[in-house]
């Protein structure tokens, strides 16, 4: 799959691995950034996925998107560290649509409030790095047929303007 191909609402089910990490991990990395430390993880490459795993009652796990716009502080350090797209919900800053044109980078919107159905699509979970962050630690997943939708594209096209311009400007 080439990312630089698709478009703003295309929709496809994506196979392969995403790292998944929230704000406290974004924050660990930029600080061991700031004192001129070793990142532990590569993300040349990778798909960054903004959510948190928790354990269900029957030992399984759900997963599901948190908000992207709060991570969008963020984003240039990912982007400068390789990361090929990221996955959320909701919309993003218009310095985010920015940096997502600038990089040649993606935005995908994944389902909201379906935690336990997305983890269907998880065939494997691993702990990467900071284990002491609990459900913001920064953890792999392998996943297959993961329904996402492209919400901003490399040119920078963004679903949510798209929508609300359609709709005569009404914030979604």
């Amino acid at each position: 799959m080439n990312l630089l191909e698709l478009k703003v609402g295309e929709r496809i089910n994506y196979t392969g691995c995403m790292i998944v990490m929230r704000d406290a991990a974004q924050r660990r990395i930029e600080k061991l950034l700031m004192e001129g430390s070793n990142v532990p993880i590569d993300l040349e490459g990778k798909i960054v996925f903004y959510a948190g795993p928790t354990r269900t009652v029957d030992g399984r796990f759900a997963i599901g998107p948190t908000t992207s716009e709060r991570m969008d502080k963020y984003l240039k350090m990912l982007f400068e560290l390789g990361v090929s797209a990221t996955v959320g919900k909701g919309e993003r800053t218009e310095a985010a649509r920015k940096l997502c044109r600038e990089y040649g980078r993606i935005y995908f919107v994944a389902p909201s409030g379906a935690a336990a159905a997305l983890s269907e699509h998880v065939e494997r979970l691993e702990l990467l790095a900071f284990e002491d962050l609990g459900t913001e630690a920064v953890y792999e997943i392998r996943v297959r047929d993961f329904p996402l939708i492209v919400g901003i594209d490399c040119e920078g096209n963004d679903l949510f303007e798209f929508i609300k311009s359609a709709s005569g400007g009404d914030r979604l």
